[in-house]
């Protein structure tokens, strides 16, 4: 067996916390399909995900080999955030000016007791 693997970079690799230990976290593509996110640095991650992210060190070898069972074939690297960024301004709609709406009263949900259409035989 190469000893090739120990010889890569090793890449920040997202995780998180299972009731077994780690798992890797999958994400989406643009066109819907999963992918495996690595960063190049922990500055690189914390700047995408945030401080609070669990990360474990891979080479590209080991997490491919993780996440091909999983059929996953993407790996995106050092990817940014493409969400649309939240605006501070708060957004402001003119009052509405509607007459209140009036509605019938609901039928009473009581109904009086009907003697049955037939009787069964006592025993």
């Amino acid at each position: 067996m190469s000893e090739d693997h120990l010889q890569q970079h090793l890449l920040c690799v997202p995780v998180r916390d299972t009731a077994c230990g780690f798992a890797l976290r999958m994400f989406r593509n643009r066109d819907g399909s999963r992918c495996a996110a690595a960063f190049t640095s922990e500055a690189r991650l914390t700047a995408v995900l945030g401080v609070d992210q669990r990360w474990v060190a891979l080479s590209e070898v080991a997490l491919r080999g993780l996440t091909e069972p999983l059929g996953v074939q993407d790996l995106v690297v050092d990817p940014n955030m493409v969400a649309p960024s939240v605006t501070t301004a708060p957004v402001t709609t003119a009052p509405v000016t509607t007459a209140p709406v009036t509605t019938a009263p609901r039928p009473s949900a009581h109904r009086p007791h009907r003697q049955p259409a037939f009787s069964l035989p006592r025993v």
